[in-house]
């Protein structure tokens, strides 16, 4: 296998070099649960749910951890809001994830760790930097050192007078007056209200700081070393950063070999980046009850991850034609089966067609998981599907190959687009009497018949081949 990755630590592709052959440690940063999820969050699980897949495609056993933050001031401003605890909030909105991110068919990761069930782990991570004077107690919160380490800013690629002038830029001086350097951040902090959540510690109560929770859950479920961290551009600075500070500090081993960030979705002529802070997202809940949800899945994961995603109307209407698309072989290719025969000539021609756009499929693919390029192979594949299923005869073999290969390509982008509808009687029974008509030539009964079936949400379309039929939604 040749897979190349941009590595955001060094800013170029590389060889993809697992630590163990043929396995992957692959971590992934999950959402704050206080809230439903819009199309940007949404991105980031698609983005990685599909390399995720094209790994297991090409062979390897992947061990996919994901985190649920659920321990942090915006669920206890919420909690507070709708009058209840932060673990009711956290429990609401996990499970709100699973339903809308399944919805666009994203793979449950192999362990989704909260903060809640991983405190003693991550007390434990931040005593060990402070015996080894990495980080500091001041007044109930512990600060790591960002100067110990050498390496910070190299992930952003910043110096540290470009940190510490942005540092100025964002000075709480209540927080800034407990820090011996303003570029340090902390890892735990210190109850603030008696109705806080928190947990007692040698150096008081309190709770995690943001930062230690993914440091400590990814080398707890993957190791010291992971293959693969992934997560948004926007956790580049200063999430990632300091995770690597902290980890690489508690076990003087590489924290994470590969480092991947997805692109924003944007909004407007003006490309804005969604964000709940800007007030500009539209919620995936939202626009699953009007939306077909592989559509939005073909919207999200055929972009290249690391390119923006533009979301509007024409990039959705776009999305569906492809999906409608594609749709439209996979009938054929199932209804051709019932005069194709066993033996054709000419067969292994179009089967080395099939098996070359398979090539090309992959050779996008490696290529630092280029969806973009990967889905245009996929859709050169279903033009050369339609132009043979045009043939007066057709085989067996090839349609099951076409078939094969294009439903395995499709899985890759977690596009389940195979529709196993069930007519009702009646409806076929129309659609018999329809054939019927015709064959009388009584073409006023059977265009009553395609008007009616129409009416019901049944298009058919009439071919050298037959009758076919699809539903329209």
């Amino acid at each position: 296998m040749s897979i190349q990755l941009y590595n955001t630590l060094t800013r170029k592709k590389e060889l993809f070099k697992p630590i163990e052959e043929g396995k992957v440690r692959f971590y992934v940063c999950g959402p704050t649960v206080y809230n439903y999820i819009h199309i940007g969050n949404a991105r980031s699980s698609v983005a990685f749910d599909t390399i995720r897949r094209y790994l297991e495609y090409r062979g390897y056993e992947v061990n996919y951890v994901s985190n649920f933050t659920d321990v942090d001031d915006k669920i206890i401003k919420a909690a507070h809001n709708e009058g209840t605890t932060p673990e009711a909030i956290a429990d609401k909105y996990i499970q709100a994830f699973k339903e809308d991110t399944g919805a666009i068919n994203v793979k449950e990761a192999n362990v989704h760790p909260r903060v809640m069930n991983n405190i003693p782990e991550i007390i434990q991570f931040v005593e060990s930097l402070i015996k080894q004077g990495y980080a500091y107690e001041s007044e109930g919160d512990v600060y790591f050192r960002t100067d110990k380490f050498e390496k910070y800013g190299q992930l952003s690629d910043q110096s540290i007078q470009d940190l510490l002038v942005g540092a100025s830029e964002r000075v709480d001086d209540e927080f800034t007056e407990r820090k011996e350097n303003p570029l340090d951040f902390a890892l735990w902090k210190a109850t603030k209200t008696d109705d806080e959540i928190s947990w007692e510690t040698p150096w008081g109560a309190g709770r995690p700081g943001w930062h230690i929770e993914c440091s400590v859950m990814a080398t707890k479920y993957l190791g010291d070393t992971l293959d693969i961290h992934g997560g948004g551009q926007d956790l580049q600075f200063p999430h990632h950063e300091n995770e690597i500070a902290q980890s690489e500090c508690h076990t003087h081993q590489t924290f994470s070999n590969y480092w991947m960030h997805n692109g924003f979705v944007t909004m407007g002529s003006d490309a804005e980046k969604m964000s709940k802070s800007l007030g500009n997202f539209v919620l995936l809940r939202d626009l699953l009850k009007e939306a077909d949800p592989m559509v939005v899945r073909y919207l999200l994961s055929t972009v290249h991850y690391r390119r923006p995603l533009r979301y509007d109307t024409h990039a959705l209407q776009e999305a569906q034609a492809n999906v409608e698309k594609i749709r439209e072989v996979l009938r054929k290719l199932a209804y051709r089966q019932q005069d194709a025969i066993n033996e054709v000539e000419g067969n292994q021609e179009i089967l080395a067609a099939i098996q070359q756009h398979q090539t090309n499929f992959v050779n996008a693919m490696d290529d630092d998981f280029n969806a973009a390029n990967g889905v245009t192979a996929i859709l050169e594949l279903i033009k050369a599907a339609n132009q043979y299923l045009e043939k007066q005869t057709v085989a067996v073999e090839v349609l099951n190959a076409f078939y094969t290969v294009l439903t395995e390509l499709l899985d890759v982008f977690g596009l389940d687009l195979v529709e196993n509808d069930l007519l009702d009687e009646e409806i076929q029974a129309l659609i018999e009497e329809r054939k019927a008509a015709r064959l009388a030539k009584d073409y006023a009964r059977s265009d009553e018949i395609r008007d009616q079936l129409k009416e019901q949400g049944i298009i058919l379309d009439d071919t050298p081949q037959g009758t076919q039929w699809k539903r329209v939604k």
